[in-house]
């Protein structure tokens, strides 16, 4: 049973919260005020033109998401510079009159998205601290203050290893009490050394990591599927699509995983809205029980597990929703599919009321609010539509102008990929060129004020127990306080347990009352901390790092280890191997995605440093692989098919990269060294050579380049893309002299 005291916190702060999040008025997330593509406004516009009615401003600058309002300011997140200058950036604007107040830009680092799909995801306002949360395309999420000052950020792409692609799929974050949310494909060590989609929960004030949930199975696909949060028979959970195919559910103050149904053979990208006890979810993939293509189906969401067949309540198989999100007005949903084409379905039998052509190519989601939708299309057209029972009134076609953006050769209108955001009585859209506010050229809305969300306590005896922070990336010696929290069954938080009994798994050290402090051994570590309480019990992970200088030669690991310490080496098939008679580190031959893998083993804030490791390429059928070392977010990469030395930060960005012929023979050892430096002058030195093992170390760099915008710190790793394996040896990490 609870302590008294734990009774009385659970009072004070236990959280089931309420569905809106903000005040009326306000898009504080890409999907609205309840995640759902619905604004509860009245008044709205009915018709615009570019020449001026209800224009009440445009700004010069476009992008490929959403806009979020939060009182008078608007987000945008969009890319600054171009070629070896380009960064992506969150631009912040006074709402009433599109003044630009400022931005913030940060680099691309470590990544494989393309340029052109930079600032994928949207912002996160939160009504509570008015702070601005982002998830970029290089998996840094980043806290602002209202006033663009950074508060935290943290690196998803060091500590976790996440699968990019050269998709470029985003999940925006979402806010969910002290919470913020974020989602990606991971693989990084220990229980978790799969790759998954996995959803990571940070304390919206400190950035420490609450929770981390894996509610599904291996991802085909990086996904940007939008979370909603909703209540099903009274129990909150966070619903989305996964990359595996997957609708499914969870907790969202503690990640548990409530129900998963796999519907299709590749990922989810739409979101999911409620009716009643009925989930709605589409795709435009092969489904899963057929080689048929497209799916719209209601299924039932008060179920738990795994859910089957049994579950779905109608289904339209053949229809293409596979990018914009759905929106439900009473007895009827709103969803465009793939082609252009605006439907409109009885929500309680799926069946097709009407059909309104919008276009030929479709990515912006629905947007419902005053008996309107509000719907752009990548044919250069944002449009204005009444919906009714039986049929669909155009109220609004206007055709944008010429993009600038594009090909010189392609004189099309400003594409729209973007759904708009409903604030202040106006629409706030973007397109490939600009920044549109449509409405009123005043507003009588007022600044933004802090709105808490309500909160309820948590009953009955507990359930879930959780030990955070967690996924923790300590050093030898270090101390760290931790809080055991335990939830009722529906995960609404009953209080902090100071009794909760400690204990340590692979982890040296002591531990006791929320306390854990790291053996002084200098030694890599990584292992679990356990808490029990109430008949429950959790774990908070933790790795520890040693500090420089590191020379590993693989002699105290035994064959088929790796550092436990080391991220995404297991899903790389990274491992200690005998070669010719010594021990090495094998990237084991792969012919699947796993080929090409990066490996991190250090804190995100390290600068100033060396790597230098021994490689070794095979070949097989005249094919070599690559080999390299990661330092400060810069790689230096043996390319053996291309027979070159490489420096990259952002491999698909190659205007900034620095290379020198070099002719790498297979099958033979070579030593890789980068030096990375910050000057005075606010720039970054990033030096890089090789030359054949055993030999003299040159005297010159072969690569010698400074960086402009440069990335200042983050962990050293390895980087490999070798379908017939390569080897390292001799892995040294620095400190600059």
């Amino acid at each position: 049973m609870l302590p008294k005291p734990a009774i009385l916190l659970l009072t004070l702060s236990s959280l089931t919260l309420a569905q809106q999040i903000g005040a009326v008025g306000d898009w504080p997330d890409w999907r609205g005020p309840d995640r759902d593509g619905v604004s509860k406004e009245k008044g709205l516009p009915e018709k615009w033109s570019l020449k001026g009615e209800n224009l009440a401003w445009k700004a010069p600058y476009g992008g490929r998401s959403t806009p979020v309002v939060l009182g008078d300011h608007l987000y945008l997140q969009n890319t600054a510079g171009k070629a070896e200058t380009e960064q992506e950036r969150v631009m912040c604007f006074n709402a009433d009159s599109g003044k630009l107040l400022w931005e913030y830009k940060f680099n691309v680092y470590q990544s494989d998205v393309p340029a052109h799909r930079v600032a994928w995801a949207s912002p996160a306002a939160d009504p509570e601290t008015g702070n601005v949360y982002v998830f970029g395309s290089n998996n840094l999420v980043t806290a602002l203050t209202k006033d663009g000052k950074k508060v935290w950020d943290r690196s998803i792409t060091e500590e976790f290893s996440p699968f990019t692609t050269h998709g470029g799929r985003t999940v925006s974050p979402i806010i969910d009490g002290n919470l913020v949310i974020v989602s990606t494909p991971t693989s990084t060590w220990g229980a978790m050394a799969n790759r998954s989609q996995r959803f990571i929960a940070l304390d919206k004030k400190t950035g420490d990591i609450v929770w981390i949930s894996t509610p599904g199975g291996r991802p085909y696909d990086t996904s940007y599927a939008p979370m909603n949060i909703v209540n099903v028979n009274g129990m909150r959970l966070l619903v989305t699509g996964g990359g595996d195919g997957s609708a499914m559910a969870m907790k969202p103050q503690t990640g548990e995983p409530v129900w998963n149904l796999v519907i299709a053979k590749r990922g989810l990208n739409t979101g999911i809205i409620l009716n009643g006890k009925y989930a709605i979810v589409s795709h435009s993939e092969e489904n899963l029980d057929s080689n048929e293509m497209g799916l719209l189906a209601a299924f039932d969401a008060t179920k738990k597990g795994k859910l089957g067949k049994d579950n779905i309540k109608w289904a339209i198989k053949g229809f293409m929703g596979g990018f914009s999100s759905p929106v439900l007005d009473g007895d009827r949903i709103y969803q465009a599919d793939n082609g252009g084409n605006l439907f409109a379905f009885d929500v309680e039998t799926g069946r097709q009321l009407w059909k309104q052509n919008i276009g030929t190519i479709q990515k912006a989601s629905v947007v419902y609010g005053d008996g309107k939708i509000y719907i752009g299309s990548e044919a250069g057209r944002f449009y204005i539509l009444k919906p009714h029972a039986d049929k669909c009134e155009v109220l609004s076609e206007v055709e944008m102008p010429i993009s600038g953006t594009g090909l010189a050769s392609q004189k099309v209108p400003e594409p729209i990929v973007a759904g708009a955001a409903v604030a202040r009585g106006r629409i706030y859209f973007v397109s490939s060129d600009g920044l549109y506010a449509i409405g009123p050229k005043k507003t009588a809305a007022k600044p933004w004020k802090p709105v808490t969300q309500t909160t309820e306590p948590g009953q009955g005896a507990p359930a879930w127990l959780q030990v955070s922070p967690t996924e923790m990336v300590l050093k030898p010696g270090e101390t760290v306080h931790l809080h055991a929290r335990l939830f009722d069954a529906q995960g609404r938080l009953l209080g902090e347990e100071k009794s909760a009994t400690w204990s340590l798994a692979g982890l040296k050290g002591s531990v006791g009352d929320g306390k854990f402090t790291v053996a002084p051994d200098k030694v890599g570590q990584a292992g679990v901390i356990k808490a029990t309480a109430g008949g429950v019990s959790g774990e908070a992970r933790a790795r520890v790092i040693p500090p420089l200088p590191w020379n590993e030669t693989f002699e105290s690991y035994k064959v088929g280890e790796a550092p436990p310490q080391w991220i995404s080496a297991v899903a790389g098939k990274v491992q200690v191997s005998e070669l010719d008679g010594q021990k090495v580190l094998e990237k084991l031959p792969n012919e699947t995605l796993f080929k090409r893998i990066r490996v991190f083993m250090g804190p995100s804030d390290w600068s100033n440093y060396t790597v230098e490791s021994d490689i070794r390429i095979n070949e097989k059928r005249r094919q070599m692989g690559d080999a390299g070392v990661i330092a400060q977010r810069y790689t230096l990469v043996a390319f053996g098919n291309n027979q070159r030395l490489e420096m990259n930060s952002w491999q698909p960005e190659i205007a900034r990269a620095a290379s020198a012929p070099y002719a790498w023979k297979p099958n033979t050892w070579y030593h890789l060294k980068l030096r990375v430096e910050n000057t005075p002058g606010g720039k970054t030195h990033i030096q890089g050579k090789a030359w054949p093992t055993g030999e003299p170390e040159p005297s010159g760099w072969l690569i010698d380049h400074v960086d402009p915008i440069p990335n200042k710190q983050g962990s050293p790793g390895l980087f490999a893309d070798a379908q017939f394996g390569v080897y390292f040896d001799n892995f040294k990490v620095t400190a600059n002299q």
